[in-house]
């Protein structure tokens, strides 16, 4: 083989190792901003959900809160309703019970 050729296969080592050595390089490059984004958009997906977590948690509280009122007012109103007819029956029997009294 000639010094030449020799040279040539040296420098062609040479370049494929600097080659092979970049490329190590840049796919760790990659590979750090792959991680960063991938954590990046973990973290704004995380603070996204949140978000949304806290505005149902408020239109869930705002539901209950209307909920419990209509309930607080049908309960109100029942009560009104029953209350008027016991003072109906009371009435009723005291009614029943003078004429008893009366008739004796």
């Amino acid at each position: 083989m000639s010094l030449n050729a020799i040279k040539k296969i040296a420098e062609a080592e040479e370049a494929a190792r600097v080659a092979r050595a970049e490329a190590q390089s840049e796919a760790k490059r990659a590979e750090e901003a792959a991680g960063r984004e991938g954590r990046e958009s973990v973290a704004a997906s995380l603070k996204q959900a949140e978000g949304e977590i806290r505005h149902m948690k408020r239109e869930f509280d705002q539901k209950a809160e209307e909920y419990a009122k209509e309930l607080a007012s049908a309960t109100a109103n029942k009560r009104a309703a029953i209350r008027a007819r016991a003072e109906i029956r009371l009435e009723d029997a005291a009614n029943l019970i003078a004429e008893r009294i009366v008739s004796g």
